[in-house]
């Protein structure tokens, strides 16, 4: 039977989840505006297409390397890039 901290973690991680997938709908969004595909994008930010697609389809947790690339082919750092999104998603969540 799971103790306290395990449903803790279980909490932690469903929030992450969650997160992460409207991180990466956030992504997507600008990725549409510009008009780019996700290999085109993946290939412009040098990321791998089955890392995003995994990220994309909560299959996978972010890593920070990746979201540093992201933030970087929008001219951001991550801290601009996380707030930008944080405004998206107070709006549209």
């Amino acid at each position: 039977m799971p103790n306290g901290n395990d449903y803790c973690q279980i909490a932690i991680d469903n929030h992450c989840m969650n997160y992460t997938q409207r991180l990466m709908k956030y992504n997507k969004f600008r990725r549409d505006e510009l008009g780019l595909s996700l290999n085109r994008f993946c290939f412009e930010a040098e990321i791998e297409t089955s890392t995003l697609s995994r990220y994309e389809n909560d299959k996978r947790k972010l890593s920070f390397d990746v979201l540093i690339k992201i933030a970087k082919f929008y001219n951001q750092t991550p801290a601009e890039f996380l707030a930008d999104f944080e405004k998206y998603d107070k709006k549209y969540s």
